[in-house]
């Protein structure tokens, strides 16, 4: 009967989303229909959670009677798994999707009180128009509550990979950045519809970005990190393309973040501005047509059906095309906005943009030739790290030197000399701390050490910003602290975004240039080293799991001669899919991880079974993945301003 609810639910979420198209639409002119309208989207999230409830109720219970729990659950997976089940299926994702886009919708009925009513109701219209085409594909081509005929005695389980805690968090944290870009999107559509694009709709346009992308870095973080750990190959990041999928709206959503600033200040580049709120969006369609259309084979892909994709690259093609085609006509009418010289804030904003799309665009070369090439008859190819650090790395690394100038321009017109004076002691530190790399740890490591100095060039020029602004070491130490006080939280959450990108170049960098690795077949009592730290195999033992069987090695990390740690890596089994996982066991020492996999026996060692141990050194890779949680509390913290938050009192009058 819940199944059964819930299915009703999603067909009634559907048709509120249709009654939201058209009240919203007609609101613009009657607000009474948007009063309607507004009820109708938060009718359709409500709809839609309940549909979400009803399906995580189907796998807590395993009622196998639902084919999409049949194929994805399993009576012997621990609960969290079961949850998680829930949305680790395509037809689920679906639901997770939908449910995140009507929540949005929603949250511009409930928040939007600052946006002009005609504006406000075009974009609760047009996100209803993305919720109608989203949830027909789900009723229609993915329906998670679908029913078998003949019931089976026990389901098929979830991926072993996928029943990670990390991955129980990944995918909404992932989608909810995906999916608020649409808002932004919506937005622009609307503004193109009714022809106002200026300062103020950029100022509603920057927290519905500054949202998303932040959750988005999120989910990206929490996906390589379950990455790094789960699959066993001791590396953080790929370029596989569902990993590329998720990173290009996050370097457009950056792009627009910079780009609105702009329109928001000067009132300049507001069709730039447009535009990248389209892409952006758009590269979040991508994604969920690349995992979900069978073209990829990929442990992230969730669908081999290529007819499904099909209906997913028309939903893209057509919301899209006719968002793009609606401002190629209205583009040519709009206003350029304010003047500025080559030398300013706005000129540093705008070479961001460039450097930001430039590499986007790689990306999207990278990720996309491979398979149209396949698709044409071509051969197999395929775009790896070699092209990604021959085209991508190079362009950010331009991007990436002049990025703490431009907080230090002034608008309109800068002091190009006046902001390299106010750097110069970041300059200076940032290549004194390469050239100590190159002496200290490795003189034939001297492009890494320059990465060193760039990521140290990054956070200094942080620290410069701030210092800066509260006039430190220039004024009084009680001025000093007023004025740290009186700092907006926006200009500390772009800071702090700012030191977090320098932490995950100052990471990435040194884990990858200075990482150490090992492959050994090891029985109990041998010892390797690795490093400055010696790994002793001391015994290996059986481990009957909650729904999986498992070889646990104990291996004893030592330095110096002193243990650090005992490390626990696992290789498992488990019977119900007959799927065999690595379990990573990692000593994390400071900044440092000794990072531990247990492969397959190897025959013998001195008489006694072996086994293949991998370990693998990583220096600082910590920051890999602290520096980008960094960049998202910069994020929330900008959010938090008065000022941005959800246009927080900036109400204007309707739109003619």
């Amino acid at each position: 009967m819940i199944v059964e609810l819930g299915a009703f639910c999603l067909v009634l979420a559907l048709a509120l989303s249709l009654a939201q198209v058209g009240l919203s639409a007609a609101g613009v002119r009657r607000p009474v229909l948007a009063g309607a309208g507004e009820g109708a989207a938060t009718g359709a999230f409500g709809a839609l959670a309940l549909t979400f409830a009803a399906l995580i109720f189907a796998f807590v219970t395993s009622d196998f009677s639902v084919a999409n729990v049949a194929a994805n659950s399993h009576t012997e997976k621990p609960l969290l798994y079961r949850v998680a089940g829930a949305w680790g299926s395509h037809e689920g994702s679906m639901v997770l999707w939908c449910l995140a886009l009507t929540g949005f919708g929603a949250a511009v009925a409930w928040f939007g009180k600052g946006l002009p009513r005609d504006l406000k109701a075009r974009t609760l219209a047009v996100q209803g128009a993305l919720g109608v085409a989203f949830l027909a594909y789900t009723v229609f081509a993915s329906n998670p509550m679908a029913r078998l005929s003949d019931i089976p005695l026990e389901g098929r389980s979830l991926n072993p990979l996928l029943q990670d805690p990390a991955l129980a968090v990944h995918p909404p944290m992932l989608y909810l950045g995906y999916v608020g870009f649409s808002v932004v999107f919506s937005l622009a559509v609307a503004a193109l519809i009714g022809g106002r694009i200026d300062a103020a709709w950029a100022r509603w346009v920057r927290p519905w970005t500054l949202a998303a992308w932040s959750l988005l870095t999120i989910g990206i973080t929490l996906g390589s990190f379950w990455a790094y750990y789960e699959l066993g190959w001791g590396g953080w990041w790929f370029w596989d393309p569902v990993e590329n999928a998720s990173f290009m709206p996050w370097l457009m959503g950056a792009a627009l973040l910079h780009s609105a600033v702009v329109t928001e200040k000067r009132g300049a580049l507001p069709g730039w501005t447009l535009f990248l709120a389209l892409a952006t969006f758009t590269f979040s369609m991508l994604g969920a047509f690349l995992v979900r259309s069978g073209v990829l084979t990929s442990v992230h892909a969730f669908a081999v059906d290529p007819t499904r994709g099909l209906l997913l690259l028309g939903i893209l093609g057509v919301a899209s095309g006719a968002a793009f085609a609606l401002f190629a006509w209205r583009a040519p009418a709009l206003s350029p906005g304010g003047l500025f010289a080559p030398v300013s804030r706005e000129s540093a904003m705008v070479v961001n943009n460039i450097v930001l799309t430039v590499a986007a665009g790689t990306v999207l070369i990278g990720t996309l030739f491979p398979l149209i090439r396949e698709a044409m008859g071509g051969e197999t190819v395929s775009a790896g790290p070699p092209f990604f650090n021959l085209t991508f790395v190079p362009v950010m690394v331009v991007g990436l030197l002049i990025l703490p100038f431009g907080p230090m321009l002034a608008w309109k017109r800068g002091d190009a000399l006046g902001a390299a004076q106010r750097l110069w002691i970041a300059a200076v530190a940032a290549v004194g701390a390469g050239l100590l790399a190159v002496v200290i740890v490795s003189p034939r490591k001297a492009v890494a050490s320059a990465g060193l100095a760039l990521g140290f060039w990054l956070l200094f020029g942080a620290a410069a910003e701030i210092g800066q602004r509260v006039r430190l070491f220039k004024a009084p130490w009680p001025e000093v602290f007023r004025r740290m006080g009186g700092l907006p939280r926006g200009a500390w959450g772009s800071s702090l975004a700012h030191a977090g990108l320098a932490l995950f170049v100052l990471g990435a960098c040194f884990e990858t240039a200075w990482k150490l690795e090992l492959a050994e077949v090891m029985a109990p009592g041998r010892a390797v080293t690795l490093g400055a730290y010696e790994l002793t195999f001391d015994k290996v033992g059986v481990v009957d799991g909650p729904n999986y069987l498992a070889e646990r090695a104990v291996l004893t990390v030592r330095r110096g001669g002193k243990a650090v740690c005992t490390a626990t890596p696992e290789r498992r089994f488990y019977p119900a899919g007959g799927q065999t996982t690595q379990e990573v066991a990692i000593c994390a020492r400071g900044l440092d991880q000794v990072y531990i996999t247990l492969g397959e026996r190897r025959g013998t060692v001195d008489g006694a079974p072996g086994w293949l141990v991998r370990g693998y050194f990583n220096p600082w890779v910590q920051l890999i993945f602290l520096g980008p949680l960094l960049m998202a509390l910069g994020g929330v913290v900008s959010l938090s301003d008065r000022r941005l938050r959800l246009a927080a009192g900036r109400k204007t009058g309707a739109a003619s």
